[in-house]
């Protein structure tokens, strides 16, 4: 029988799909609906040190094919996360990611350090390209910026650190490897497109932000061409692909590019029960094309 366990460095993963940041709240909402068995881990929506009320409204616009979104990174707080979140989230059959973010590389490494003791954080998804707050990339868009906030994030911490990197960059490698260099043990890519919407009765923006992330189908190729960049770049580095997934296929791409596991995100908003039927369907796949595991396909495009 076919395994669809895989590993993200140090951790064993259930199966290859996880929920991405800020499409599935903490885990526990999405229960009613979704069986969490079936995640290999849930990344939860990002958190700063001090709550952020987000971007005014309207901050989300549907696009043809995806969803552009300006939400500015709402969330409750660090000292609200670990009072009120943390009970739930040690309750969750799967693995946990904090996805991470701040102003500063201190607010970054102060996450980290409050959190390596928590039980219930399997590990940290350090959002360093948000393309939708103030100065959201300069992290992601820059080797050196990149290099010296994982120098001062990785002393703080024993788990899982996940850079999730930015499409919106010239050499996608170049950031790829000053993460890994400087103590990242896995890469995940993409984060969202930069775009903008115009109503051309008002002409104004879409988005109060004017410009926000653009997620869904329409970025996967950039996503899928992304991952297999950095997989080539860092290739003893595991990677987590996330981009415009909606069926099996899509995630197939993505193996094939060179990563061991994905992140299911904006399809969550149209069809949640996707990710309860994913893992038979891998499973099937695996089986009619005499695979005995994940680890078979990943990095094996023809070229």
């Amino acid at each position: 029988m076919p395994s669809l366990a895989t590993k993200l460095g140090t951790l064993d993963l259930a199966t290859p799909f996880l929920a991405a940041s800020g499409t599935f709240g903490y885990g526990s909402e999405y229960a009613p609906i979704v069986d969490l068995k079936n995640l290999g881990a849930v990344v939860t929506k990002s958190l700063s040190v001090q709550p952020r009320e987000g971007n005014p409204t309207p901050r989300i616009w549907e696009t043809p094919a995806g969803m552009l979104n300006a939400i500015g990174l709402e969330n409750c707080g660090l000292d609200v996360f670990l009072a009120k979140k943390v009970p739930d989230l040690a309750k969750l059959p799967t693995k946990v990611l904090v996805n991470v973010v701040g102003h500063s590389v201190q607010e970054y490494a102060e996450i980290c350090k409050r959190l390596d003791g928590v039980e219930a954080v399997d590990g940290f998804e350090i959002n360093i390209s948000c393309p939708n707050v103030k100065h959201g990339t300069r992290f992601a868009s820059d080797a050196a910026d990149c290099a010296r906030l994982f120098g001062a994030v990785r002393p703080t911490t024993k788990k899982l650190l996940m850079a999730k990197l930015s499409p919106n960059v010239t050499d996608i490698g170049e950031i790829a490897r000053a993460a890994v260099e400087h103590g990242a043990d896995a890469l995940s890519l993409i984060n969202t497109l930069l775009g903008m919407a115009i109503d051309v009765k008002t002409r104004k923006p879409r988005i109060a932000n004017v410009t926000g992330g653009l997620s869904g189908p329409a970025v996967r190729p950039v996503a899928v061409r992304c991952v297999y960049q950095a997989a080539q770049a860092c290739p003893k580095t595991p990677v987590c692909g996330i981009g415009g997934i909606r069926c099996l296929d899509d995630a197939l791409e993505f193996f094939l590019a060179g990563a061991c596991c994905v992140q299911v995100g904006t399809i969550n908003y149209a069809d949640p029960d996707l990710l309860n039927r994913l893992p038979g369907q891998l499973d099937a796949w695996l089986k009619a094309n005499g695979h005995e595991n994940i680890s078979e396909i990943v990095g094996k495009v023809a070229i």
